[in-house]
């Protein structure tokens, strides 16, 4: 399996169509979460996945700064439910982190995080500056990573 990094004129149709369902499956579906997947954010970013028998099995997109954020920071990361014990997410994540600051020569990224997974993002070096807020009706905290 193999890590694709594409910027959103690079995908294929049928990858953006794939990728987008992956992300709907899991945010609005599997979170019972009604919420504007289609943020316009995409058109900048580059789009990280596992694929597997030609199917996005975890993904994880890099927006450049000053759309989310002063710095970049990384969003919409999921791993289709039968790969989740398998890492890829971590794996995805430091891949995302290693070319942020190789190809895109950034050292500093802030995300957005669900509460829960605090310790998963600990683990990658992001520390939290925020206090819990609620965004989509799921409790989140604001992250920055710094190399």
């Amino acid at each position: 399996m193999d890590i694709i990094i594409k910027k959103f004129s690079e995908l294929t149709n049928t990858e953006l169509y794939k990728i987008l369902k992956l992300r709907t499956d899991i945010f609005v579906v599997e979170q019972n979460c009604p919420y504007p997947e289609l943020d316009n954010k995409d058109y900048d970013s580059y789009h990280l996945f596992y694929n597997y028998n030609s199917e996005p099995v975890s993904y994880v997109r890099i927006i450049p700064k000053n759309i989310s954020f002063n710095e970049i920071s990384l969003g919409r990361v999921c791993t289709k439910k039968d790969f989740r014990r398998e890492k890829l997410s971590y794996n995805l994540l430091k891949e995302a982190i290693n070319f942020s600051e190789i190809y895109l020569k950034e050292t500093r990224i802030r995300i957005s995080a669900q509460f829960y997974l605090l310790k998963f993002y600990n683990l990658l070096g992001f520390v939290q500056v925020s206090e819990v807020y609620k965004e989509d009706g799921i409790d989140h905290i604001e992250m920055y990573y710094e190399k």
